[in-house]
């Protein structure tokens, strides 16, 4: 769809662009970079999410890049017929709150797991939303402020782990757009003091917990740390020379958070998620990473030993989606 056509279906309303729960520096720049592009046309909006943002580096974004993020508690205004823009997200999702306002559109590059009808929907299989925010830009020769660009930039290389996870043409055709209109200072600030001292003692349960089985390394961390912080962790225990395949649970108030990264190619990492989860909580995501939870009420359902159940459940499907991948390979 033409860019354009978004901002003719918000002019004249109450827009709010939301990201999912506990945003992250893809869906933060994300939305700071449809929110000034929707501003150049004429569309006011304001950023909001629920959840909090819980990351140092998350913080430090909004900070840096002079962005203003408004959590649900903060919008006691928002009305049914205010319209909302998701970015880096989908509606019915489990890591999206439903607001009261009415979600016309959607920008992301998640795959869709449950089908809703948007006004505009421009969903992309790329390894950053901030890629086809990006394009907007190129598509529609737009001007972008070089802290816009700095900041779609920033969301490029960390959702992409320097372009070394589920990347596409598309991103680094956007990162070489980006990269003579950004401020490079900005980014390389990013780059430095973005791990709190408390970050060690989670690193130090994933690795004292640390059980690997054929390649598959799971890691349990029993008490609550940000989202963001287990899928980074989860980078981590991937990048051992002896697993392929990295699944990291932590303890939350609201239940067992998941955060799983896959080598390239080898198994989709979203489908496995959501089929191992789906008799106790919900997941998905990319081929390469995903994420998932089991809600707290849910948790009794593994029996006694939850981590011996999950082991088995992953393990398990994991033999069905390698043969299964076998048998594909084979019939071509």
């Amino acid at each position: 769809m033409n860019p354009l056509d978004l901002a003719d279906i918000l002019r004249n309303h109450t827009v709010y662009i939301q990201t999912h729960n506990f945003p992250d520096p893809d869906a933060i720049a994300s939305a700071f970079g449809l929110q000034q592009f929707l501003d150049f046309h004429g569309v006011s909006a304001m950023l909001c999410y629920d959840g909090k943002i819980d990351r140092l580096s998350a913080k430090k974004m909004l900070d840096t890049f002079g962005i203003t993020m408004h959590s649900k508690n903060d919008l006691p205004d928002m009305a049914r017929e205010d319209l909302i823009v998701l970015v880096d997200s989908q509606k019915k999702n489990s890591n999206v709150t439903d607001l009261i306002g009415d979600e016309v559109a959607c920008i992301d590059h998640h795959p869709v797991f449950v089908s809703y009808q948007y006004l505009y929907q421009d969903i992309r299989p790329v390894g950053a939303c901030s890629s086809i925010i990006a394009s907007y830009y190129e598509q529609t020769d737009t001007p972008i402020s070089p802290a816009c660009a700095a900041a779609l930039a920033y969301g490029i290389k960390m959702d992409t782990a320097d372009f070394c996870r589920g990347t596409a043409a598309l991103d680094t055709e956007m990162l070489s757009f980006l990269f003579a209109q950004a401020d490079w200072e900005l980014v390389t600030r990013m780059y430095s003091n973005t791990m709190e001292f408390d970050d060690l003692r989670a690193y130090g349960a994933a690795i004292q917990n640390i059980k690997i089985f054929g390649g598959t390394g799971f890691a349990y961390i029993p008490f609550h740390c940000a989202n963001a912080l287990i899928a980074i962790i989860s980078d981590f225990i991937l990048s051992l020379d002896v697993v392929h395949i990295a699944i990291i649970y932590a303890k939350q108030t609201n239940g067992l958070r998941f955060s799983i990264r896959c080598e390239q190619n080898r198994i989709h990492a979203g489908n496995l998620i959501a089929r191992v989860l789906k008799p106790w909580g919900s997941g998905g995501g990319h081929p390469s990473m995903a994420g998932g939870i089991i809600p707290l009420e849910h948790i009794p359902l593994l029996g006694e030993d939850m981590h011996t159940a999950l082991q088995d459940a992953f393990l398990n499907e994991i033999i069905k989606m390698e043969q299964a991948l076998r048998n594909d390979r084979s019939a071509i």
